[in-house]
């Protein structure tokens, strides 16, 4: 564009130039060589300018031939480089495909047409052509080459630490990823990968300061790095809660300003506290979370803050803790399991069969077990609930990457990822109810009732209980019945026996309706 300007405007000029001087007539003489000359103004200028483009002309020419030789060698070899740069494209694209003859095929005509130290990318190609065939060693060979090259070095070290990834050397990958970080730390996979073998070796400190590049460098890739340094602080403050308490607790409170919900934050700050004996910040920080996220844990330190407390002083503790989510089924199981230790049984089983009508799991079934083991003994009774807990969903737990664990981990074993532990149940068995855990299961027997609990309901002048036969209710489904003891009956206790087997039947009964017996929920 500038040329043809600069054209524009040389011929422009000239028309000026002959306009004015057409004008301006006049005559030129010139002697020379005793030669007289006359012409016009015109007609010399029209020579002067033929002249000088006689001059250019031949120097053109003369330019043109001197250099025709590097001109032709330019010519061939820039064809020669296309030609190259074609069978490079080419190679890449077979080794994107997964073509390996004509990758291997397309390297060794592009180093052919091609020198390396002008093309870095044959390296790269050859390297890809390595990978396919299988020659991992040839391919690491090709990115240590790379490695030398600075505009090819965090090419080269990317794949060797993926290879060295393939191989499980994790050493070896945490070598190259810290070379990558340490010369780019705008990389991506570099300081992520950094950042998980630090947080794996209990490093949180270094991981912390990874984290904070990432941010300030924006390749974080969209992740949720406010979660990933909770996660981080609170994987501090688990490893300093024995030596430093305090500190423990800074990083734990700090923790749960950047994830509220994080409730291994909530445990340790707890911890630190009322290991300095101040109960009322401990609680009121397990009280924070528990109204987000009521968890087990949570119940089970608030309830045991206090290592004197009685067992009722448990039970209050643990009823303050459900009253502040009523109708959560972790705080009624929390104040059911206070009860059971407190012997306040039909508190406990109260608490407990609500618990199993707002969420049925395989734990409230196994508490009912437990306060049925504890309070009457009855073995029956006691298979029951814990047939039923075998068909009910599990509990919740820490769940990632498809692992159950038994606590909580800030880094995933699987995949190396920050904060991926969910607390949810392993797997799910649809909407469950009491009713569908307990189907096809035979009704428990009746509570054994001793001789002492007659006595005492005969002193409470309570009605003498009657045999009778009760019909069974509409829409019940039930048709067995059972038989009350009379008043002058003296009361068997009940050893149990096996669940399928029903004892021997009275002969002299044999003949007397039975009743109904009762649903347990």
């Amino acid at each position: 564009m500038i040329r043809l300007l600069s054209y524009a405007v040389v011929v422009l000029g000239l028309a000026l130039g002959f306009s004015w001087l057409a004008d301006r007539p006049g005559q030129m003489t010139i002697l020379w060589q005793s030669q007289r000359i006359e012409m016009s103004l015109m007609v010399a200028a029209a020579l002067v300018v033929a002249l000088v483009g006689l001059l250019l002309f031949v120097w053109w020419l003369v330019r043109l031939v001197w250099t025709s030789p590097k001109a032709a060698s330019r010519y061939f070899r820039a064809r020669k480089r296309d030609r190259g740069y074609q069978a490079l494209s080419t190679g890449l694209i077979a080794a994107g495909a997964g073509n390996a003859p004509l990758a291997l095929k397309m390297a060794e005509r592009t180093r052919s047409l091609i020198s390396a130290d002008q093309e870095p990318l044959i390296h790269l190609l050859e390297a890809q052509a390595s990978l396919i065939k299988g020659d991992h060693d040839g391919a690491r060979q090709k990115f240590e080459a790379m490695t030398e090259d600075p505009e090819t070095r965090e090419l080269g070290l990317r794949g060797l630490f993926m290879e060295a990834k393939r191989a499980g050397a994790d050493e070896a990958a945490e070598h190259y990823a810290t070379q990558a970080v340490e010369r780019a730390p705008y990389l991506p996979w570099a300081s992520q990968a950094v950042l998980e073998y630090r947080t794996r070796a209990g490093d949180y400190d270094r991981a912390l300061d990874i984290l904070a590049k990432q941010r300030a460098s924006n390749s974080t890739g969209g992740r949720d790095t406010s979660r990933e340094k909770a996660v981080l602080l609170t994987a501090r403050a688990g490893a300093r809660l024995d030596s430093d308490p305090k500190a423990a607790r800074e990083d734990a409170l700090q923790a749960l300003k950047l994830s509220p919900a994080l409730v291994p934050a909530a445990v340790i700050a707890a911890k630190a506290w009322f290991r300095e004996d101040n109960l009322r910040r401990g609680s009121a920080v397990l009280e924070q979370v528990w109204k987000l996220e009521p968890h087990p844990e949570i119940a089970e330190i608030y309830v045991r803050a206090r290592s004197g407390d009685s067992a009722l002083d448990r039970l209050k503790r643990a009823e303050r803790l459900e009253s502040l989510k009523p109708d959560n089924p972790v705080g009624l199981a929390a104040v059911a399991r206070a009860a059971l230790d407190a012997r306040l049984f039909e508190k406990a089983r109260e608490k407990a069969e609500a618990a199993l009508t707002r969420d049925p799991r395989e734990g409230i079934l196994l508490l009912l077990a437990d306060i049925e083991e504890a309070e009457t003994g009855d073995q029956a009774r006691v298979r029951h609930y814990l047939s039923a807990a075998l068909r009910a969903p599990r509990d919740p737990a820490w769940i990632v990457d498809g692992l159950v664990s038994e606590r909580w981990q800030p880094l995933s074993p699987v995949s190396g990822e920050l904060g991926a532990f969910v607390w949810k149940a392993p797997y799910t068995q649809g909407d469950a109810t009491v009713a569908h855990l307990l189907e096809d299961l035979p009704p428990p027997p009746p509570p054994v009732q001793s001789q002492s609990h007659v006595e005492d309901m005969l002193e409470l002048d309570a009605p003498p209980p009657m045999t009778a036969t009760t019909s069974p209710q509409p829409g019940s489904g039930l048709t067995e019945t059972a038989e009350r003891p009379e008043r002058d009956a003296t009361v068997v206790p009940f050893f149990g026996h096996p669940p399928d087997d029903p004892g021997v039947r009275d002969s002299s009964k044999a003949a007397e309706p039975e009743k109904k017996r009762k649903p347990l929920f």
